[in-house]
């Protein structure tokens, strides 16, 4: 007898019953809950469940994962309320297959490197398949890692072609992310719309007051007493995708530009590490232009 651990993910319209009909499906299907959290939002009149548990494989007890989905799908049908299924989303992931994803960077390597080392060093719960630049920059260092490297050049007028050859990487490397680590180029949206909920971004916390190049000197001029970082999932509207992660740190005014930049990117780093992480774990779940975050 072998086991299999899942994660099953859940949002609908909230009603009574939920979570002891989900536990009551997993348990007459010889499963075992490890873990559960659920929230019902009272404003919006969502209910957002995520369960792991595990399925005993073998023997009389075989439970297969088109079976589990098949008995799930025939439940999550009863959830959506008058809408109907077009109100239930659900996912079932088993815990591991680990999510793969790229990579796209332009000249600052600092998060392209945070993640790099933290893939390697076991500390990432997913797999970074290629890194994708418009500037050849970088190239070392993904070859430092034994991380393919694509230098995807981009102008105006070739945005097109560049985001076409970057959903053929994405399909070529089985990918289920994208990863904007200080990419400095603005996707279309029509990229947007096709990946929704699959680009998470990071930038400076400073937005919508210091836009541009070189926030960090701008803000030092206006005298901040806090920088920090946002990690959010990419939509049409620039950099206002609901937000995963935020960090930040305590400043003043002995912090010259370049020291405020040194701890800016160190809150990049980690506020992007922390939002992959809980998006590769199945964590997240989209609530409108919010998000809930099960950690």
């Amino acid at each position: 007898m072998s086991e299999r651990e899942y994660v099953l993910t859940l949002s609908c319209p909230d009603s009574r019953g939920i979570v002891a009909a989900v536990a009551n499906l997993l348990s007459d299907h010889g499963c075992n809950i490890t873990e559960s959290q659920q929230y019902g939002d009272h404003y919006t009149g969502r209910f957002f469940l995520r369960m792991q548990f595990v399925a005993e494989r073998g023997g009389d007890g075989v439970v297969g994962e088109d079976v589990l989905r098949g008995a799930f799908a025939a439940l999550a049908g009863d959830f959506g309320g008058r809408g109907g299924d077009a109100f239930v989303e659900w996912t079932l992931n088993p815990r591991d297959v680990r999510p793969r994803m790229i990579v796209m960077v332009s000249k600052f390597g600092h998060c392209l490197n945070d993640l790099l080392y933290r893939q390697r060093s076991g500390l990432l719960d997913a797999d970074i398949a290629a890194v994708v630049s418009n500037h050849p920059d970088l190239e070392f260092l993904a070859d430092s890692y034994g991380v393919d490297f694509h230098h995807l050049p981009v102008t105006a007028g070739s945005k097109k072609e560049q985001e076409a050859r970057l959903l053929e990487l994405v399909d070529s490397y089985d990918v289920d992310l994208v990863v904007l680590a200080r990419y400095m180029q603005v996707l279309s949206e029509q990229l947007c719309a096709k990946m929704s909920g699959r680009i998470i971004n990071i930038h400076h916390s400073f937005l919508p007051s210091f836009k541009g190049a070189r926030p960090y000197h701008q803000a030092h001029a206006r005298g901040v007493k806090l920088i920090g970082a946002t990690a959010h999932y990419v939509t049409a509207d620039l950099d206002e995708g609901p937000i995963i992660e935020q960090e930040v740190s305590r400043v003043d005014h002995t912090h010259s530009p370049e020291q405020l930049t040194a701890i800016g990117r160190d809150l990049e780093s980690v506020a992007l590490a922390r939002a992959v992480n809980w998006h590769a774990q199945r964590r997240v779940l989209l609530n409108g232009d919010k998000t809930v975050i099960f950690g």
